[in-house]
C-alpha cells in the first residue's frame, strides 16, 4: 500500500528517460507525489486499479496498447483519476479522439518544465488544462465538423446552461461551478450534460473550447 501524501501522480509512458524527468520534475514541488510508473498501457491500468492515483499522465505513442486505447480501457473500467495526456503528438486527430474520450487535458512534451508544472497545479485546482497552441487546433475542427446549426450561436441553451458555458470557459470543474452556483454538483453535471447534446459536443473540455471561440468572437 502506498502512503498518499497531497497530490498523487500515475506516469503511463513507454520512454524512461521522460518517466525520470517526470519523476524529477515532481519532485520540484512538495504538494505532488509520484506514486507509480508504467511503460505501457497494460501495466497503468493495473497501477491505476491498484494505487487510485489523483492523477494520470498519459503519453499517446505507446507500443501495443497505445495511449487512446489505454484511455478508453481506464473508463471503461471506471478509473476517477484525472487524466491528461503529456505527449509529443499535437496531431488533430489524437487531440480530438483524446478529449472525446474523456481526457481531462493535454498538453505537449516539449512545454518547459515549469509550464507543465504549473499546468498540473491548475489541474489540480480543478482547470481544464490545454497547451496553449492546440487551443485554436480543436476549435478550428469543431467549426468545421458542424458548419451549421450551433456554429455561432448557442440555441435553446437556458440562462442555468448558459452560465455553466461560461464558467466551463474559465476551466472551471464540476465541483467549483456548484460550489459557485450554491448547487449540488449532480445538478451541474446534469446541465453539462443538457448542454452538450444541444452544441452537439462530446466533452466538456470541448465546450470550454468551443466557449472560448465562439463567445468571443460574438462578443468581438
Amino acid at each position: 500500500m502506498v502512503e498518499k501524501n497531497g497530490i498523487t501522480i500515475l506516469a503511463i509512458d513507454d520512454h524512461p528517460l521522460f518517466r525520470k524527468g517526470v519523476s524529477d520534475l515532481l519532485g520540484m514541488d512538495e504538494s505532488m507525489t509520484l506514486i507509480g510508473e508504467a511503460a505501457n498501457g497494460v501495466d497503468g491500468l493495473r497501477l491505476a486499479q491498484e494505487l487510485s492515483p489523483d492523477f494520470i499522465l498519459l503519453d499517446i505513442n505507446m507500443k501495443g496498447m497505445d495511449g487512446l486505447e489505454t484511455l478508453a480501457a481506464l473508463r471503461e473500467a471506471g478509473i476517477e483519476a484525472r487524466v491528461l495526456m503529456l505527449t509529443v503528438s499535437d496531431n488533430e486527430d489524437d487531440v480530438i479522439a483524446a478529449l472525446r474520450l474523456g481526457a481531462d487535458g493535454y498538453l505537449l512534451k516539449d512545454m518547459e518544465p515549469e509550464d507543465i508544472l504549473a499546468s498540473l497545479r491548475r489541474a489540480a485546482a480543478g482547470r481544464v488544462v490545454i497547451s496553449d497552441r492546440l487551443t485554436q487546433l480543436i476549435a478550428h475542427a469543431l467549426r468545421e465538423e458542424k458548419k451549421s446549426p450551433a456554429g455561432r450561436q448557442a440555441p435553446n441553451l437556458t440562462d442555468r446552461e448558459q452560465e455553466i458555458l461560461q464558467l466551463i470557459a474559465q476551466g472551471l470543474s464540476n465541483k467549483i461551478i456548484a460550489s459557485q452556483l450554491g448547487i449540488s454538483e449532480g445538478t451541474v453535471k446534469v446541465h453539462v450534460k443538457h448542454l452538450l447534446k444541444k452544441l452537439k459536443l462530446h466533452s466538456r473540455v470541448e465546450a470550454a473550447v468551443w466557449a472560448l471561440s465562439n463567445l468571443t468572437s460574438r462578443r468581438s
